[in-house]
């Protein structure tokens, strides 16, 4: 047994036969089908229609022949699934089809064919399955697609809305509506019912336990929905398809990574002026290390994929107007930004500010803490710009009431004051200072660390802190209620801001 409406999704049929009226009734079992040479001829009280079953009228008849209304209310006695004939109907057998709840289909191509492929659907239910996998293993043969022929190939084969998903649900080829349906953390095949018909998704997963898993996704909606228990195993053999991709392009990746891991190796340990064969390596690999560079060190979070993870770095930089050497490079990655000429304060503080927002971008995704060096000229002053941002990075790492994001130009005086704040003497002084802001809604000593260490930035604030402006502004006119003091003195902001990494350091 299947439906009317399983019938209409088969390959044969689709295209070739439409609904004419009797929508309601698409879903009637079909247990036979039944050809007959015309209405005239069709079945008759000594050969009467069988129960569950589809007649197909294979002669041409007239479109406005009664007799077609007549095999309608034959059928429908009967408890017959429906009637196919081979051209339209008028109005008033249509409206009759409607009422009475049987599906008209009306067929364009050759009816004796619809019949045959109909009768092996009944017969041999698992032969469009069989027939649908074969055509996946041929198509999808050992060569390598690209995800976007893959997504292509299969949305022919099945006849429906195809899409290749990242691991945050993200379309990477092709396009669905129903992507978000995916439950992008379950790493098994799936199956979503959506209001007009089914989502089939299979997972493309990467060996290793930091690698991101892709998803290939079939929206089958209308009758295409009635082929739902025939799509999976196609669904599975381009899911393969797509990770024979995935493994060439992954190693192709690290290969590409580890030349590039190698050369940045080399310029680290450069002292003195580059040999021409180090000048054409990073010539070849289009890098920038003339005039002055401003180091850059990204750490990644703990179940990063690194490799992967470079080019998203990138984009997410160029974004904001960086353009950056980014290379893989230990738990993370070491960047740099060229200058023709030595930068002024104001160019490095506009650069800094830039990659603050890139840093906000890639927070708790990608990136779990980054630092910025100074100006260095010449290859040879690489290495010191990329030392000074891994140290600005490893102070980064423990500090979220910046961001954890810090510039070497914020260190200086203020972090060998911060080394006298951690003796006996002065750490009970702090917390002496900071105790009206004890127990008080709102986070205020954390309010005020960030907003001082923003270097009294309202925005800033708010952007660390993930609060509106408002807020900030409200808490901190509390602080200096509780506290007693005015903020826009420089002396009181200084004792506050050691007294808050006094008391924050030991507590995180």
């Amino acid at each position: 047994m299947t439906s009317v409406r399983r019938l209409l999704a088969l390959p044969e049929w689709s295209g070739q036969v439409r609904v004419l009226a009797g929508a309601a009734g698409l879903d009637a079992q079909v247990g036979s089908v039944r050809p007959v040479a015309g209405p005239v001829a069709g079945p008759g009280a000594a050969d009467p229609v069988a129960a569950d079953e589809l007649v197909v009228v294979t002669g041409p008849m007239e479109t406005a022949d009664w007799h077609v209304d007549a095999l309608l209310r034959r059928v429908v006695d009967a408890g017959g699934a429906g009637v196919l004939v081979p051209s339209g109907a008028p109005t008033a057998t249509l409206l009759l089809a409607d009422r009475l709840g049987l599906a008209l289909l009306g067929a364009t191509g050759d009816p004796l064919e619809l019949l045959v492929a109909a009768r092996l659907l009944l017969a041999a239910p698992e032969l469009d399955r069989a027939r649908l996998v074969l055509a996946a293993h041929r198509a999808f043969d050992d060569r390598t697609h690209t995800p976007e022929t893959v997504v292509r190939i299969l949305r022919d084969l099945i006849g429906a809305p195809v899409a290749l998903l990242d691991d945050r649900g993200r379309p990477l080829a092709g396009d669905l509506t129903a992507a978000a349906a995916v439950r992008v953390g379950e790493f098994v095949p799936q199956r979503a019912d959506l209001p007009d018909g089914v989502l089939l998704a299979h997972p493309a997963l990467l060996p290793g336990p930091a690698r991101p898993a892709y998803w290939l996704a079939a929206e089958l909606t209308g009758t295409a929905a009635a082929r739902a228990d025939v799509v999976p195993p196609a669904l599975a053999v381009a899911a393969a398809a797509v990770q024979r991709w995935l493994l060439a392009h992954r190693l192709e990746l690290e290969r590409d990574a580890r030349a590039r891991t190698a050369l940045l190796g080399d310029l680290l340990r450069l002292d003195g002026e580059p040999s021409a064969q180090l000048r054409r390596r990073v010539a070849d690999a289009g890098w920038q290390v003339g005039g002055w560079n401003i180091g850059i060190r990204i750490g990644a979070t703990s179940t990063f994929d690194i490799v992967t993870g470079t080019a998203e770095i990138s984009r997410v930089l160029r974004a904001e107007g960086i353009d950056a050497v980014v290379v893989e490079h230990g738990d993370g990655w070491t960047g740099w930004v060229s200058f023709a000429q030595e930068p002024t304060a104001a160019r490095v503080r506009a650069l800094a500010a830039r990659l603050r927002a890139a840093n906000r971008k890639l927070q708790g995704s990608i990136s779990d803490h980054m630092g910025v060096g100074r100006p260095h000229p010449w290859p040879d002053g690489l290495a010191g710009t990329v030392a000074e941002a891994t140290d600005a990075a490893r102070l980064a790492a423990t500090r979220p009431e910046s961001g954890f994001f810090l510039h070497v130009d914020q260190l200086g005086m203020a972090q060998l004051l911060l080394e006298w704040t951690r003796t006996d003497t002065f750490e009970p002084a702090a917390r002496a200072l900071l105790a009206p802001l004890r127990d008080q809604p709102g986070d205020l000593v954390r309010t005020l660390s960030a907003y001082l260490d923003a270097e009294s930035s309202i925005a800033e604030t708010a952007a660390v802190l993930g609060v509106h402006r408002n807020t900030v502004t409200a808490r901190i006119d509390r602080i200096e209620r509780l506290l007693g003091v005015n903020l826009t003195h420089r002396d009181e902001r200084l004792a506050l801001h050691l007294a808050c990494r006094t008391v924050d350091l030991p507590e995180r």
